[in-house]
């Protein structure tokens, strides 16, 4: 019977559960798609190009380990491997071939060589360089022209010979590791099974391509050939005692993709970690969304459910009836809104890979496990939040249930209140911790939770809110002479209305606000530490792989320099935490480079002494003359001593060592800028005659660095962006369903309106000023917990209270709210408007 009722309920109440409707879908749909990123990271596969040819490859474990030892009590304790990715490709002993190739079933092996080697102008891939004798690993077979047999001639594949035109017999010019240098084409060559879709690959000499490798005595992998009749499996377990006692690790099948890219492999963890949060805080303002939802649905439900109550229906009964129309709604909504959800995961997963945030060679994975997970948990949210919903209005006495529905009771929902402070109390709290919070990866998940429990807060106190807010906003309203008085008599009348209406929009600025000006606040004062200390006026810059050293010595040599210091970045580990990086040049840093020491000093800095950020100094608890043990970005433990502690973390990173020591242990040894400092000599025009043999290298000044040094940080802040857009697109649809239910179920109160002589135009423009009084009221409360948010933010990041409040965007946020709170309630009542006033049913 209940079934059957509801049932009937959700077919003659359409407007209200339609909106119920597309919370619970656009729930699912966002959950889904953070789902597809998570998968992604998990069981993301990673195919192999280059080793497609070798059933076996050995490379360097890509992971740093160690092992933690938890006290258990009662002298027992629990031993655990903990392990991180590294940021560089992980090098192998180049000896380690002649041992495996001892291994019984090995036919050969063949060490290989992997370097930056990008063809200038005339490719849009990436560009690595090999030894030809690594071809065979995919296999490469010529289609024309011969093997490269001089130091001058290479090999290119015949995908970047199509895309660029190029044949047998042309000139090359190739910026890799070292200066640049022309190239003539000795043949072509094609890859077994198809083209390269990820990179270019250009084969030089074996003697060159060590030359450009600069890694005498390494590989960067080993492919092993098994011999005919060799079961690949079992041959991999068998090279086990010969890899033992190193980092050396065995991959074969699918597992290849992870030697061939380990930047791949390391994306994994990046995308477990934003599939994590974008998912944790778009759960988190789902429920907050849903709950809204059903208890606007309910509150509008408010006089039939005290007819049932009058009628001898039991609290039991009613909140079954609404459990039931819940689970229909859920289960409906969960299964379109999740399969809708796949697309728009892939969708969020190519917007990552064309900003940079994720490399393609990881592929996006689809599965029902996504759909598993938010069906039921779309189901949950739906029948809880109503369930809760429909607690009080279930309970109370029939009588007092059918007054509360006639007219609003000031005095109603006391424990709501209750709850709100109590949430409010949180968030203050979070707030307060946040302040407290010097690390993006610390700060970050708290800022968002803080706008979302403040945003509950707000959504629980709304009807006391909103009777401020009427209060205030009421004289204003009066203005207007039919309209604004019957605005201001609603919204006196109806505040629980109001606050229905103004919490979501609350929650959507404040998310906006949150996701704009945490970016900007940040990378403010990173660019100000930037800018205050970069004392060179100059600039050389180099689009990839970067700016070779003899491009910076030939400076170094012109009259009048005094400094050209080469900068290189990467990261670090300290007890698997992971630090940015940055190795500069030691000759003449004094001239070039300010990072407001406030501990030791930089003078006679060299290969083993580390600089350190207050943040990271404080983190790890040392200061001037203590030692660090950390691990490179390819896994290579170093021991250095601390010789300065620095205030402009945000602007050069965490940790400083020499260039010299950092470029042994990256993939790109070329220097993302070189700072050149010096007299009234050095001009721009000397600086680029200087650098005129090398391909790509600018010169700039100070206003064109931080220029570049801006657009970097805007591609850093758009991955942020796109990562919370489905949460904000889901936020800016409930603001719009909140309103048009809010508006469509008044179709009573407008026929009765116009009955007593109040015309169409008068009751839009009520309307209007109404929406106006919502926006008003919505901006503010959530400018409000936006901008406390991110005070706290700028405290904790920076030091100082300085919040960069975009005014562009904000008037931006502005507009959006304004245009959604007009439609959604503009629309809505122009349908309800076109019946006569008499045909307008009662009920």
């Amino acid at each position: 019977m209940l079934l059957s009722y509801a049932l009937q309920s959700l077919n003659a109440r359409r407007s209200s559960f339609v909106g119920a409707f597309c919370a619970l879908f656009f729930a699912a749909l966002t959950v889904t798609a953070c789902g597809t990123l998570l998968e992604t990271g998990l069981r993301g596969e990673i195919r192999t190009e280059r080793y497609a040819g070798a059933p076996l490859v050995v490379a360097g474990d890509q992971q740093v380990h160690q092992t933690v030892v938890k006290d258990k009590g009662n002298g027992k304790t629990k031993a655990k491997e903990k392990a991180k990715p590294l940021a560089e490709r992980a090098w192998l002993p180049a000896a380690l071939a002649d041992r495996i190739a001892a291994v019984p079933g090995v036919r050969a092996v063949v060490p290989e060589l992997t370097f930056p080697a990008q063809p200038v102008a005339v490719d849009r891939l990436p560009g690595y360089g090999h030894s030809w004798a690594s071809a065979e690993l995919t296999p490469f077979t010529l289609t024309e022209g011969r093997a490269p047999g001089a130091d001058d001639e290479l090999v290119v594949d015949a995908g970047l010979a199509a895309r660029a035109g190029l044949h047998v017999g042309d000139r090359l010019t190739v910026r890799s590791t070292q200066t640049p240098a022309a190239y003539r084409i000795s043949g072509i060559a094609a890859a077994r099974g198809g083209g390269l879709t990820s990179q270019s690959a250009l084969f030089f000499s074996p003697a060159e391509a060590g030359r450009l490798a600069d890694r005498p005595g390494r590989a960067a992998a080993i492919a092993v050939l098994p011999a005919p009749g060799t079961d690949p499996a079992k041959l991999a377990r068998d090279l086990a005692p010969a890899l033992a006692g190193g980092n050396a690790v065995v991959h074969r099948g699918a597992d290849r993709g992870q030697a061939e890219f380990p930047d791949a492999a390391g994306a994994r963890v990046k995308l477990v970690s934003m599939g994590a949060a974008i998912g944790g805080t778009a759960l988190l303002v789902a429920v907050l969304v849903v709950s809204g939802t059903f208890a606007l649905m309910i509150q509008q439900r408010g006089r039939e459910i005290a007819l049932l109550r009058a009628v001898a229906a039991t609290p039991g009964q009613v909140r079954k009836m609404i459990g039931g129309e819940a689970l229909l709604l859920g289960l409906a909504a969960g299964v379109l809104g999740s399969l809708a959800g796949l697309p728009a995961g892939g969708w969020l997963y190519d917007g990552f890979v064309g900003l940079g945030a994720v490399p393609e060679t990881l592929h996006h994975t689809l599965s029902v496990f996504p759909v598993f997970a938010a069906v039921p948990a779309t189901v949950l949210a739906g029948w809880a939040a109503a369930r809760i919903s429909a607690r009080r209005t279930s309970r109370i006495r029939p009588g007092q249930a059918l007054s509360e529905a006639a007219v609003e009771v000031p005095g109603a929902g006391w424990a709501r209140a209750v709850a709100g402070v109590v949430v409010l109390a949180g968030g203050i709290v979070l707030v307060a911790v946040l302040a407290a919070l010097d690390t993006e990866k610390a700060a970050t998940p708290v800022t968002f939770a803080a706008v979302v429990v403040l945003a509950v807060a707000v959504s629980l106190l709304g009807p006391v809110l909103a009777r401020g807010a009427s209060a205030v906003l009421g004289g204003v309203l009066r203005i207007f002479p039919v309209s604004g008085h019957l605005a201001a008599a609603n919204l006196r009348a109806e505040s629980r209305r109001l606050g229905a209406a103004a919490a979501p929009l609350a929650l959507l600025t404040a998310m906006v606000c949150t996701v704009l000006f945490t970016e900007s606040t940040l990378g403010g004062a990173a660019a100000r530490q930037a800018e205050d200390g970069v004392r060179a006026p100059w600039t050389l810059a180099a689009s990839a792989p970067g700016v070779p050293g003899r491009a910076a010595q030939a400076v170094r040599e012109l009259p009048g320099v005094t400094a050209a210091t080469e900068v290189l970045r990467s990261s670090a580990r300290i007890d698997l935490e992971k630090y940015t990086v940055q190795g500069m040049t030691t000759g003449g840093l004094a001239a070039s480079w300010d990072p407001g020491v406030t501990a030791g000093t930089l003078a006679d800095f060299g290969d083993g002494d580390l600089a350190v950020s207050e943040t990271a100094a404080g983190a790890l608890g040392v200061r001037p003359g203590s030692t660090v043990r950390l691990v490179l970005g390819d896994g290579t433990p170093a021991t250095l001593t601390v010789r300065a502690v620095y205030a402009r973390g945000l602007g050069f990173g965490d940790l400083t060592l020499s260039h010299a020591l950092l470029a042994r242990h990256v993939d790109n040894p070329l220097a993302a800028a070189v700072l050149v400092a010096g007299d009234g000599r050095v001009t721009r025009e000397r600086l680029t005659a200087a650098v005129a043999g090398f391909p790509g290298v600018r010169v700039l000044d100070r206003a064109q660095a931080g220029e570049i040094a801006a657009e970097a940080r805007q591609n850093g802040a758009e991955a942020n962006y796109l990562g919370m857009a489905l949460v904000l697109g889901f936020t800016a649809i409930s603001v719009v369903n909140t309103l048009a239910m809010a508006t469509a179920d008044r179709r009573r109160e407008f026929a009765l309106l116009r009955l007593t002589g109040t015309t169409r135009r008068q009751v839009l423009g009520m309307l209007r000023l109404e929406s106006a009084a919502v926006v008003v009221t919505g901006v503010t409360v959530g400018s409000a917990i936006a901008f406390a948010v991110l005070t706290a933010f700028s405290l904790g990041m920076t030091g100082a209270a300085g919040v960069a409040w975009g005014w562009t965007g904000y008037a931006g946020v502005l507009a959006l709210a304004a245009v959604l709170a007009l439609a959604a309630t503009t629309l809505p009542a122009r349908q309800a408007l076109r019946a006569p006033a008499l045909a307008v049913p009662a009920g």
